[in-house]
């Protein structure tokens, strides 16, 4: 974030925002539609946003962690269980998520640079550490913690300077910016399975870190923050713990986190591990699940900046779920495939359109930064409840894998996120369908 479970130049994604209103309960009827609207929410600072251009794009590259998963798996690299292996993911994630705290403010305080470039540079040392490593813990420092808290410097502010540059078409903005870690989950599986067998994983992981770092030098040179907010913010905000909305919303989207991370971590060593796919086709289900997952963030925020954003999200974590419920019923190749193109799709828009939802929720944009990074801290406890704990209930079954208390365990997840976006929605704007909210 892509998908998930994810190592990379950086994850979008899970990211972004819908229209710039923030939170208000009351409503207004359009005269001329007659279809009802959530009312205008209290501008920000008059001399903060300025005149937003509504144009230009951020993309991001990340890797799917699943096929590093599957490939580890297979003992011939490191030899640890399922649970341990996807701690190496789940921290990596969970590092993307909580360096928001620190460069949420860092960017609110004007220092998008520096946050690029100490990022990037960590990203790269991180490839190139993994390339020769050979035992678990050398892995997990490499993997999780370089790799995680380098994305992490360059996450928040690739999602918090688009609504400075929009107001109008914010969520196709995030959303296409949102896609280029999908399409990094495309590209980095298959660089990385096709030159294994020919140049050996070291080689492979180098080839990846020059390829991030080939990529990354390019939002060091283009992006630049067009505003400042007008004073230092704090660390912290203490006012989002006075919001309701905005703290449901935030819980809602933790646990759905943890139904996601148990997808994009294991479908593709189900696949393998139950002969569904053999070990060629079993990397390939992770780029599958990302070529969907391209659409899934681009299409619905766009729809979500005439429909809103919480009426796009709350059916799509909603069918995350039935998917993840369905993974039960898998029976061979067909539906195994069909399965991971409709959750790449579904799963797009969960991952896509939370940013979105917070910067809805957020009336001052000046805190923008510092809101969303306290946000994804808190969201990403899902990743570690995802991964290892999915691991965990995967081997608590006797000598086979407990594959549908795994799947059990994610599609109760984002069947909770789906109630608690349903309160969100309830709150702002009550019981009435036709709000845009």
């Amino acid at each position: 974030e892509s998908l998930p479970s994810t190592t990379s130049p950086t994850e979008k994604p899970p990211v972004v925002p819908n229209e710039q209103a923030a939170p208000n309960p009351e409503v207004v009827v359009n005269s001329n539609e007659k279809d009802v609207e959530a009312a205008a929410p209290r501008a920000p600072p008059p001399n903060f946003l300025g005149n937003v251009p509504n144009g230009g794009l951020q993309a991001w590259l990340q890797v799917a962690f699943g096929v590093f998963q599957t490939y580890y798996e297979s003992g011939v690299l490191i030899r640890a269980s399922s649970s341990n292996i996807s701690w190496v993911g789940a921290i990596q994630s969970y590092c993307v998520l909580l360096m928001g705290f620190l460069s949420g403010p860092i960017f609110d305080r004007g220092y998008l640079r520096p946050l690029l470039c100490v990022g990037s540079f960590l990203i790269v040392l991180g490839f190139m550490m993994l390339s020769i490593c050979h035992t678990f813990w050398q892995v997990l420092l490499a993997q999780g913690f370089c790799i995680g808290i380098g994305s992490g410097l360059l996450f928040v502010p690739a999602v918090a300077i688009l609504p400075t540059y929009f107001n109008t078409k914010l969520g196709l903005a995030i959303g296409l910016a949102a896609s280029g870690s999908s399409m990094g989950g495309i590209i980095y599986p298959i660089v990385f399975y096709r030159l294994l067998d020919q140049i050996g994983f070291g080689w492979s992981v180098r080839v990846l870190g020059f390829l991030a770092l080939a990529t990354l030098l390019i939002p060091i040179f283009v992006m630049k923050q067009r505003v400042k907010p007008p004073r230092a913010r704090a660390l912290i905000d203490t006012t989002v713990f006075k919001d309701i909305p905005f703290m449901l919303f935030t819980l809602g989207a933790m646990i759905g986190f943890i139904g996601l991370y148990t997808v994009l971590f294991y479908l593709s060593f189900f696949g393998q591990s139950n002969g569904y796919t053999d070990a060629s086709m079993s990397f390939y289900i992770v780029p599958i699940l990302n070529a969907a997952s391209v659409f899934g963030r681009t299409l619905p925020n766009a729809l979500s900046d005439k429909t809103g954003s919480f009426n796009i999200i709350l059916p799509g974590a909603a069918v995350c779920s039935i998917l993840i419920f369905c993974m039960i019923a898998v029976d061979g190749l067909g539906s195994i495939v069909t399965l991971a193109i409709l959750f790449g799709f579904f799963s797009g828009v969960f991952i896509a359109l939370p940013p979105v939802c917070l910067v809805a929720l957020t009336a001052d944009k000046s805190k923008i930064g510092s809101r969303i990074g306290m946000a994804f801290g808190f969201i990403g406890f899902g990743t570690l409840a995802g991964g290892p704990g999915g691991g965990a209930i995967l081997q608590n079954y006797g000598p086979t894998n407990n594959w549908t208390g795994l799947w059990v365990y994610g599609g109760v997840s984002c069947a909770v996120a789906t109630s608690f976006f349903a309160v969100v929605r309830f709150m702002k704007a009550g019981g009435k369908l036709m709000v845009k909210v």
